[in-house]
C-alpha cells in the first residue's frame, strides 16, 4: 500500500508556526503576502460543513446571517449560561477559561463610577467554594447600593473582526453567515488574536496550545438549534436568531428596542446587541 504523503497535523502546525514567526519578524505586509501563497492558509473557501469541521452537510451558509441579543434588564447573574457553555464546548472547568461570562456592575450611593466584578474575581471564587463553580459573592449586602445589574459577555462576531486581520496563518476567519471561527488545525498559538480582541473575548487553551472563543455554538445553530447559553437562560436574557428572517427573535428584539453595541468607536461592527446597559459598559 502506498504510504500517505499528506503531512501530519503536528508537522503542518510546526511549519506554519515557523512561517508565522517569519511574518512577525519581516513585517506584517511581507509576511502575510508570503503566507497568502500557501493553499488553504490565507483564506477559507469552503464552509465548515464542507471541510468536515461540523457535521452539517445540508446547511447553506449563504442563506443565514446570525446575530445575538442581550437583555441586561432581565439577567439575574445565575451563571447557568456560563456553565452550559462550558459543558457544551468542553471548556476547562476552572475560573480562568470562559467562552462566555457575566460581569456585575454596582453603583454605590455617593459614587459616580460602577464597581465591576466577575466570577473570575478571587472573592467570587472563594465564595463559590470551588474553582469549578461560579457564583457571585454577596459582598454588597451591607452597602448602600444605588443601582446594580449583570451584563453577559461573549464574542461579538464582528463584521470587521480585528482578530482575523492579525492572524498570520489564516486560522481565524469569518464565515458567510457572520460567525468568526478558528481552524485549530492551522492555529499556531501565537496569541495575536487574543491581544487584538478589544472585548477580551478570546482565551488561550494551554493544554492544546491554541486560541479559543465563543462560536455561538456553531455546531448547534447550523442544525437549527439554539446556542447552549440561550437555551439554558431561565429568564430569556439571551436572544439569538437569523437577521435574514424578518420575524426572527433577534430581529424583533432589535426592532422593538433601542439597542447598543460594545465599543462602537472601534469600527468593528459587533453583532451582539444590548439593552439595559450604560456608559460604564460601553
Amino acid at each position: 500500500m502506498k504510504k500517505d504523503s499528506k503531512p501530519s497535523l503536528a508537522a503542518r502546525r510546526d511549519f506554519l508556526g515557523k512561517l508565522g514567526r517569519v511574518a512577525s519578524c519581516t513585517g506584517a505586509v511581507a509576511g502575510i503576502a508570503a503566507l497568502a501563497a500557501i493553499p488553504g492558509v490565507s483564506a477559507k473557501t469552503e464552509s465548515p460543513a464542507e471541510s468536515g469541521s461540523f457535521p452539517t452537510k445540508d446547511y447553506d451558509w449563504t442563506k443565514h446571517q446570525w446575530a445575538f441579543g442581550v437583555d441586561a434588564f432581565k439577567c439575574i447573574g445565575c451563571l447557568r449560561c456560563v456553565e452550559a457553555c462550558k459543558r457544551e464546548n468542553n471548556v476547562m472547568q476552572d475560573a480562568h477559561h470562559f467562552r462566555t461570562w457575566v460581569e456585575r456592575y454596582v453603583y454605590l450611593e455617593g459614587e459616580v463610577s460602577a464597581r465591576v466584578d466577575s466570577q473570575q474575581d478571587p472573592v467570587n471564587i472563594e465564595a463559590s467554594g470551588s474553582e469549578k463553580e461560579f457564583r457571585f459573592a454577596n459582598r454588597y449586602k451591607d452597602a448602600k447600593v444605588d443601582k446594580a445589574f449583570f451584563v453577559p459577555k461573549l464574542c461579538n462576531q464582528c463584521t470587521h473582526p480585528p482578530c482575523v486581520q492579525v492572524c498570520p496563518v489564516g486560522a481565524t476567519y469569518r464565515t458567510k453567515d457572520g460567525v468568526v471561527l478558528i481552524d485549530h488545525d492551522y492555529c499556531i498559538g501565537c496569541r495575536y488574536c487574543v491581544q487584538a480582541c478589544p472585548y477580551g473575548a478570546r482565551l488561550f487553551n494551554e493544554e492544546h496550545g491554541v486560541s479559543d472563543k465563543c462560536t455561538w455554538c456553531y455546531h448547534r445553530i447550523t442544525k437549527g438549534m439554539q446556542p447552549a447559553c440561550v437555551e439554558a437562560c431561565p429568564v430569556g436574557a439571551r436572544i439569538f436568531g437569523d437577521r435574514m428572517d424578518k420575524d426572527s427573535a433577534i430581529n424583533l428584539f432589535i426592532r422593538n428596542n433601542r439597542v447598543q453595541v460594545l465599543r462602537p468607536e472601534t469600527g468593528n461592527a459587533p453583532n451582539v446587541f444590548y439593552i439595559g446597559i450604560d456608559k460604564e459598559v460601553l
